[in-house]
């Protein structure tokens, strides 16, 4: 991966035995793009914690008229609920394609030497996938999460193809054919 994934790509490059990266690539955060009624894209998380605060503040009784106003025309109960379930799956999608994919020859931990059984797998694998899925944290749809980043904040293994000479060449040459 030469350049970047996001979003969907994300969910997909995670869905491989290895992360392969160099200090060019980014992948996205995970954030479910919906159609609303006008048939625009727009970030359904983001919509999803804008809705939450709005009830946060109504139950702590400090929510505005304009506030009430935005609650009811805005924020219909079918929609939220497609919003919740595009969320839902992306995050199911990402745990259960690390598990087995990523995951499935992880053994023992790497800082204390303890053996790996799948329940270890599956919760480390919905951690890594609620993080990436947490727009509180990268802020953007479109932002990009560096392989250094992806390392030390989320502890994800990936692997620098800029350090295999062979790898790295036959991934540029196959990256320029793509674009040809």
């Amino acid at each position: 991966m030469p350049a970047y994934a996001m979003s969907a790509g994300t969910v997909l490059v995670m869905s491989g035995d290895k992360v392969h990266m160099d200090n060019f690539s980014i992948l996205g955060p995970i954030d479910p793009q919906v159609g609303d009624a006008s048939g625009k894209q727009i970030r359904a998380l983001g919509y999803l914690i804008r809705y939450k605060k709005l009830i946060d503040k109504a139950e702590n009784g400090r929510l505005n008229t304009a506030e009430i106003t935005v609650l009811i025309e805005k924020f219909g109960q079918a929609v939220l609920y497609r919003y919740e379930k595009a969320r839902e799956l992306s995050i199911r999608l990402l745990t259960e394609w690390l598990v087995n994919c990523k995951f499935k020859d992880w053994k023992k931990t790497q800082d204390k030497g303890r053996k790996v059984n799948d329940q270890l797998r599956r919760r480390r694998a919905r951690a890594i996938a609620q993080k990436l899925s947490d727009p509180d944290i990268w802020h953007s749809h479109s932002g990009g999460i560096s392989m250094e980043v992806l390392r030390q904040d989320i502890k994800l293994e990936i692997d620098d193809f800029e350090k295999d000479s062979e790898l790295n060449q036959a991934l540029r040459v196959y990256c320029r054919l793509l674009r040809n």
